[in-house]
């Protein structure tokens, strides 16, 4: 089973290469952020002509999540406790695929710290703790992944010393990020690249992609039940080259089935 998540900055107008993308790769599941659209916008018959149901949930310009899956769509819920996190707007999405409970999350950037936007990113994170502690089971087979907007070492950043006294890799926000793993989350990615220098966002401005210089702030957090059966993981640069890149590039899991050869 392929999971894969990717910020894709505007569904809208990164369909095509969505749609290309999925053709490529072939996830089973893809997890999507910033799809920047309402509900009744989103592109059900197009996703549906490639193999794939969509469960989106949006609020047009700003934010927006959606589930992809060419194994079901069972028991959506949106937001920690079903009715959207107050005031943050369309930033979660969970449903059940092929088996798996998914997550599709877009955290707050945070912006700078010290401002109230930071302050209502950590608040995010401890309600999206506490939604795992009230509503999940670490002992389940779980998969939660998305745009969590942290880079949790000083390995997911070109240059530690840019970084310092900015939003993403503050203590505050790491912490918050160690608490998901505290609770029983495993960090897919670097199960398999512990190696520095492999990032998954890129400014678009002064060609900080072809110089290198990114953060590794995309994640598809599991359950141990998942990592144990993961065979890879990978970036995949290429998606954020050529025409029209999102300034993300996606990231997929590959997982073996319970009893069973890679699915």
């Amino acid at each position: 089973m392929r999971i894969a998540t990717w910020n894709v900055n505007s569904l809208k107008v990164r369909l095509p290469r969505v749609e290309e993308w999925l053709a490529l790769r072939g996830p089973d599941v893809l997890l999507m952020q910033e799809t920047k659209l309402a509900d009744e916008a989103a592109p059900l018959l197009p996703l549906r002509m490639a193999g794939y149901d969509l469960a989106h949930h949006g609020e047009g310009r700003w934010n927006g999540v959606a589930i992809a899956s060419r194994v079901g769509i069972e028991d959506v819920s949106l937001g920690f406790d079903g009715e959207g996190p107050a005031a943050d707007g369309a930033r979660f999405i969970a449903a059940t695929c092929g088996g798996v409970r998914v997550i599709s999350v877009y955290a707050p950037n945070g912006r700078a710290l010290g401002t109230p936007f930071y302050a209502a990113k950590l608040d995010w994170y401890e309600r999206l703790a506490a939604w795992l502690s009230g509503h999940a089971d670490p002992r389940a087979d779980l998969v939660l992944g998305g745009d969590l907007n942290v880079a949790p070492e000083d390995a997911d950043v070109y240059d530690p010393r840019v970084y310092i006294g900015t939003t993403h890799t503050s203590g505050p926000e790491r912490a918050a990020f160690r608490e998901l793993l505290d609770w029983g989350l495993v960090d897919a990615y670097r199960r398999h690249h512990p190696e520095s220098g492999r990032f998954t966002w890129w400014d678009y401005r002064a060609g900080n992609f072809h110089k290198g210089l990114g953060m590794r702030i995309d994640h598809l957090l599991v359950t141990r039940s998942l990592a144990e059966r993961s065979t890879g993981a990978e970036i995949d640069r290429d998606a954020r080259k050529g025409k029209l890149p999102s300034d993300h590039a996606p990231l997929w899991l590959d997982i073996e089935r319970d009893g069973e050869g890679p699915a």
